[in-house]
């Protein structure tokens, strides 16, 4: 005869108390959603490992520092049972059957009253798998399909369409340095989520394939500027967009607050009463470099790096960076936006007191399929930029450390 498949249900632990016998892995990876469903929880053990000891320190768990003993679950209403001590473990599970208590079995599952599903969690959901075939029950298979599911809800490629009203507004989105892969979890949720998407050309622009025809895709460098600046043309967009009762994205390129004027956006948006969330992204003052094989920090080269934006050349009275200061500095200096002004700005460093031969990096299009990646000296900068015809959007790392890496490929 068949087995009847387990019932799947949600507990609520809430100040209910929570019995942990072993304090081994199996509990170190359990205690944690049991502390967080607000569980009282006590664990009976005569040791633990030193994260099981850390919630313990901290005041998460009741330890009792001893082998189980008959009655300890007397007071239970749900029982984790994971010693190396089978005698113990069914001991243990023959107490919470006469207490009715249910029953976990990290050692013999067929001899439990209840399962563990491969749990994981996205935005509010709570995501359970339980195979139901106790013959071919396989816990790598349940956790595959766990992974699978929130991650399609991550990153928006399992999409589940809400039915009561969404609340309309903006979501200010840094999409990161180019690789559609490196926008954070969220951001892509997000933008699977959207009505209405504000994009310029630094976004990570293959990501707007995966949307649904039925997504308004706005380019901001063609928009009707009119009598508008251009960022007050855009500002205008984001509002009348959510004040239509839309979901919208800002995608930006990188984080939104570097060099991207995100807060300008954040605060006409709080002027016209329209909801804004900031979802921050990977800044290509860090990570272009990184994926060109240059750390900004290195021990023994470089203990701290500044960023520095280059639209401005250094002589120009509009500046507001400190060159002969950055020259003095002997970590690393990034530059964003500097192509077109990288002879001033090696120039003037030099002048300040820099080598001439101080290693220069120029990575241009980093992170995506087009990334190289140019390297000279303060001295021969402005050249090579000529020479090799790098254009922007590029990146300008300044310092010792871009020669602590491989010898970069020609």
């Amino acid at each position: 005869m068949a087995e009847n498949p387990a019932y799947p249900v949600g507990l609520r632990l809430t100040g209910r108390r929570v019995v942990v016998l072993g304090g081994g892995q199996v509990a170190q990876r359990r205690l944690p959603a049991l502390v967080a469903a607000g569980a009282d929880v006590l664990l009976v053990s005569p040791e633990a490992t030193p994260s099981v000891e850390a919630m313990v320190d901290a005041g998460e768990v009741t330890w009792h520092r001893r082998r189980y003993e008959d009655g300890d679950l007397a007071d239970a209403w749900y029982a984790l049972i994971a010693t190396s001590d089978h005698e113990a473990n069914t001991a243990a599970s023959a107490e919470a059957e006469r207490h009715r208590v249910w029953c976990v079995r990290s050692d013999d599952a067929d001899a439990a009253t209840a399962w563990t599903p491969a749990t994981g969690h996205s935005e509010g959901v709570t995501v359970a798998v339980l195979t139901t075939d106790a013959r071919g029950r396989d816990p790598r298979h349940t956790a595959a399909i766990r992974d699978a599911v929130v991650e399609g809800l991550r990153d928006g490629t399992l999409v589940a369409p809400h039915h009561r009203t969404r609340t309309p507004g903006v979501a200010l989105v840094g999409g990161g340095p180019g690789d559609p892969d490196l926008i954070t979890v969220r951001g892509r949720r997000l933008l699977a989520e959207a009505d209405v998407v504000i994009t310029d050309h630094l976004g990570p622009r293959d990501l707007l394939a995966e949307l649904p025809p039925s997504v308004e895709v706005i380019d901001a460098a063609k928009l009707p500027y009119g009598r508008f600046m251009a960022q007050e043309a855009i500002n205008n967009a984001l509002i009348e967009h959510a004040k239509q009762g839309k979901s919208v994205v800002r995608l930006k390129g990188g984080d939104p607050f570097v060099y991207g004027r995100g807060m300008e956006e954040v605060n006409a948006l709080a002027e016209a009463g329209v909801p804004c969330t900031v979802v921050p992204g990977i800044s290509s003052s860090i990570s272009v470099p990184g994926a060109a094989g240059i750390p900004v920090t290195h021990r023994g080269v470089a203990h701290e790096f500044t960023v520095v934006s280059g639209h401005i050349a250094p002589d120009d009275e509009r500046s507001l960076v400190d060159w002969p200061s950055l020259a003095k500095l002997t970590g690393t200096l990034v530059i964003l936006m500097g192509v077109g002004t990288i002879g001033k700005v090696a120039e003037t460093l030099v002048a300040h007191g820099k080598s001439p031969d101080t290693p220069v990096a120029l990575v241009q299009e980093g992170t995506t399929a087009a990334q190289r990646r140019v390297d000279a000296t303060l001295a021969t900068a402005s050249q090579a930029v000529l020479d090799h015809e790098v254009k922007p959007p590029a990146v300008i790392v300044i310092g010792e450390v871009v020669k602590v890496g491989p010898t970069p490929s020609a």
